[in-house]
């Protein structure tokens, strides 16, 4: 892999397509140039494309290049295991960072209030940046 590993919650990829001056677009750069590597499995990647196709402003595009081969990860994550995530919907990010190592950057309120009882980081963008 690249640079250090990272899980981006689809609220990063949204925030980065409204504002590309913001911390979420320097972070999906740095993982264009290989600063870091995107971590994500087949569910997050549906996920992630799902939510940003709904939003017309923001595009698919130039987010698909993303995720590369080298940050896949295949092997079970055990979402059902991570019940201090309020939103079913987020565990599989957090689960997925558990199993391998990675932060996961997000600017979910729910997500960021819990990281104290996380068995992972957990960072808002600006805070990772």
């Amino acid at each position: 892999m690249g640079g250090s590993a990272v899980v981006l919650d689809t609220n990063v990829f949204v925030a980065a397509g409204f504002n590309e001056e913001s911390s979420s677009a320097r972070l999906i750069e740095e993982i264009r140039r290989g600063e870091l590597t995107l971590v994500w499995n087949e569910d997050t990647r549906r996920e992630n494309w799902s939510v940003v196709e709904r939003i017309p402003p923001v595009s698919w595009d130039p987010l698909d290049d993303l995720f590369r081969e080298e940050g896949r990860y295949d092997a079970g994550i055990a979402p059902e295991n991570m019940d201090y995530v309020p939103d079913p919907a987020d565990r599989k990010f957090a689960a997925l960072a558990r199993a391998t190592d990675a932060a996961l950057i997000t600017n979910d309120d729910d997500l960021l209030a819990n990281r104290e009882e996380a068995e992972v980081c957990i960072f808002s963008p600006g805070e990772y940046v």
